[in-house]
């Protein structure tokens, strides 16, 4: 077997493999082209595979991550995802139309958020509800019965009727065969409607679940039931100017049928509603009056809706009601406008700038028009409250530096924080109590009850004499209230009771005080009923609160009323308002029907305060400030009753009293039976009866004396 033989190129002659013997010589062949075979085109080039695999890549990228193609892709997913979500929809509202999930999700809700009134009210629908599904699953076991029962009956009746009905045709017509006509009629239409179901179910069937798509599709679509990137940009209209159409459709879309079919009967599609849209301040202003059957307080309600049709934030919108009956007045912020400061103070740009204690009205801040706010602090009680580290302290600290500005005007002031935040009226204020223990609050205890007792010096001093201002400033007063600490005489410093001598003292000076100029200021965080006792709260005269947690705690601040008036400081925002107060007081202009205002409050720092504080100082000739109560003569009653009742077994309580006022009248010359009655309480050696008189035992009281603690303190540690 040989070998293929090769043709070598550029030889004539062909070679063996296996030899190198020559071979016979081939045709001759011609190197030159032969134009009749000559192809026309040249041969296409060879491509690497490799190379087209690059190529073809490259090309499905660029198709794939095309705008059309990408537009196209979120055309599919949006729409699909709007029957997706409006099944997710239907299921859930399915869901809870069935089940209490609905009430136990809003119960959630209010407990978290601490509304224990709301979170009641869900718990009694609540138990409404699965008490009727109780029922109602009752009722379902008793149904089989009860409907075989209704259908032999229904279908007596009917073969009843249909018979008396022959009976009348076979009379008429004087045949008896009509005696089953009118049940022939009854088969004949039966027949006919089985015919026509027969027709119809197939499209039906056919067309049912696509009417059953397009409707969750349509449900899904009205929604926006889908992934936020497949969504159609929307154009940003937040901070778009107010026009009349955008107030009138704002409106129009809350939610409130009356309003919204009285916008579509009236001719001028809502115009004739609003009035005039004023400047006012950083926002716009407009009167709206609501057609008949439309409440104000359905519109007040609905602030957040109202504001979020508008393109603002909840806090940029104000619903107020004015004089005009049936009117709401709006007041919107340009976007963004209230969280710009405010400017400096005057206290701080004006240096030559006093203040006038009985005409004079303090420049606290700016309302959110942009006018300034002026309070009046003449013979008014003040009570500021907030959440922590929301200004409280600056805001009441910014009101005493513009009355320090009146050298009439006697400062005595008690710091529970003890920071140093009133240490520039050292020097200014006669006392300045500084620091948060139990010490003291003894101390501003004893500071209110001075005040007191100076109220009741003025009170009985001859008519027609005029008074200094005196102002007590108690700032974190909740440490006063919360003080478990009890006095030698078993009362205790802290407290709402009657027994309490911060509270009791509190409200002898908001009684009787601003009569005389007494005045006393509080600030207090977080307002409950153990801190801020109902009674002391009421008795302020101007009320103003910072950013809060809950509507009850608003309720706590400012009162019942102008919480139902619009005030709100529960929907201030924590540490973006701060300094933002509501103030319900007569002493600051509100607009005419509102119950409160809103007011931006100057910031003063704590160096700019001290260089206020020296301006006030240089009106004075000099001012000594203690940092502690002059207590007098330290007593111990126990011991004092005892001296008096001598060697005599037992002594009437009012000869007691006399001879308690004749050892020292400065403690003892106002004392009472009942002050008597609760000093010895709690010792076994009370008052009691001998012979129809009230008697005190000297052996009883010796016995409690020598079995008390060692360092004389009839006190209780608790």
């Amino acid at each position: 077997m040989t070998e293929p033989a090769v043709a070598e190129p550029g030889m004539g002659t062909v070679h063996h493999l296996d030899d190198h013997r020559p071979t016979p010589p081939a045709e001759p062949v011609s190197l030159a082209k032969d134009p009749a075979t000559a192809p026309t085109t040249p041969p296409p080039l060879a491509v690497p595979q490799g190379l087209r695999i690059v190529r073809t890549g490259r090309a499905v990228r660029r198709v794939a991550t095309h705008d059309r193609t990408r537009a196209t892709a979120r055309f599919a997913v949006r729409h699909g995802m709007y029957v997706v979500g409006g099944g997710r929809i239907v299921a859930r509202r399915a869901w809870e139309g069935r089940t209490a999930s609905r009430y136990e999700r809003m119960l959630r809700a209010a407990e978290a958020a601490g509304n224990l009134d709301l979170a009641t009210e869900w718990e009694e629908r609540l138990s409404r509800f699965r008490a009727a599904r109780h029922q109602r699953r009752m009722d379902l076991l008793s149904a089989p019965v009860k409907a075989a029962k209704g259908a032999a009956a229904a279908a007596g009746l009917t073969a009843g009727g249909l018979l008396v009905l022959g009976i009348f045709l076979a009379i008429a017509n004087k045949n008896f065969a009509d005696l089953a006509t009118p049940t022939l009629a009854l088969i004949e239409l039966v027949r006919w409607i089985v015919v026509v179901i027969t027709v119809v179910w197939g499209p039906l069937v056919t067309l049912g679940p696509w009417a059953a798509l397009l409707a969750l599709w349509g449900l899904g679509r009205h929604q926006q039931a889908a992934p936020q990137w497949v969504l159609p940009a929307r154009p940003a209209d937040a901070g778009a100017p107010i026009t009349p159409s955008v107030v009138v459709t704002a409106l129009r879309d809350l939610g409130i049928a009356p309003l919204r079919q009285a916008v579509k009967e009236m001719g001028d599609a809502g115009a004739a509603m609003l009035g005039p849209i004023r400047i006012a301040g950083c926002g716009v202003e407009v009167d709206v009056t609501l057609p008949s059957g439309v409440a104000t307080n359905e519109v007040q309600g609905r602030r957040r809706k109202l504001a979020e049709n508008l393109a603002r934030h909840e806090h940029e919108v104000f619903i107020t009601i004015p004089q005009a009956a049936r009117t709401v007045r709006l007041w919107i912020a340009d976007s963004g406008a209230l969280d710009e400061p405010i400017g400096p103070s005057p206290l701080l740009t004006d240096t030559t700038l006093t203040a006038d204690y009985p005409k004079g009205r303090a420049p606290w801040g700016q309302d959110l028009r942009g006018d300034a706010a002026l309070i009046s602090l003449y013979q008014r009680h003040f009570l500021i409250t907030g959440l922590s580290n929301q200004g409280k302290t600056a805001a009441l600290r910014a009101l005493a530096l513009w009355l320090a500005l009146d050298a009439r005007v006697e400062f005595r002031i008690a710091d529970l924080k003890g920071v140093g935040d009133w240490g520039m009226f050292d020097g200014l204020a006669t006392v300045l109590i500084q620091g948060p223990t139990d010490d003291h609050v003894i101390e501003a205890t004893e500071m209110l009850e001075g005040l007191v007792k100076e109220m009741e010096r003025r009170i009985q001093a001859p008519p027609g004499t005029v008074f200094t201002p005196l102002v007590g400033i108690v700032d974190e007063a909740q440490v006063a209230f919360m003080c478990p600490v009890v006095d030698k005489e078993k009362r205790p410093y802290g407290g709402s009771k009657a027994t309490s001598r911060y509270f009791m003292a509190a409200r002898k000076i908001h009684n009787q005080g601003r009569a005389v100029d007494v005045l006393l200021y509080q600030g207090t965080q977080d307002p409950t009923d153990q801190n801020l006792p109902k009674l002391v709260r009421e008795g302020a005269h101007t009320r103003a609160s910072l950013a809060l947690g809950t509507e009850s705690q608003a309720r706590m601040a400012l009162g019942d009323k102008a919480v139902d008036g619009g005030a709100a400081p529960n929907l201030l925002r924590p540490g973006l308002d701060k300094g933002t107060v509501v103030v319900a007081s007569d002493g600051i202009k509100i607009p005419a029907g509102q119950a409160a205002i809103t007011v931006r409050t100057h910031y003063i720092s704590t160096d700019d305060a001290t260089l206020i504080a020296d301006r006030a100082k240089a009106l004075r000739d000099g001012v000594t400030t203690l940092t502690a109560i002059d207590h007098g003569e330290d007593r111990d009653p126990l011991a004092d009753i005892m001296t008096v009742l001598g060697d005599t077994s037992r002594v009437l309580t009012q000869d007691v009293l006399k001879r308690l006022a004749a050892l020292s009248q400065d403690a003892y010359g106002e004392w009472s039976f009942l002050d008597l009655k609760r000093v010895l309480d709690g010792t076994g050696a009370e008052p009691y009866k001998s012979d129809g008189r009230m008697t005190i035992a000297r052996e009883r009281l010796t016995r409690h004396l020598a079995n008390r603690d060692t360092d004389g303190s009839a006190s209780t540690a608790e």
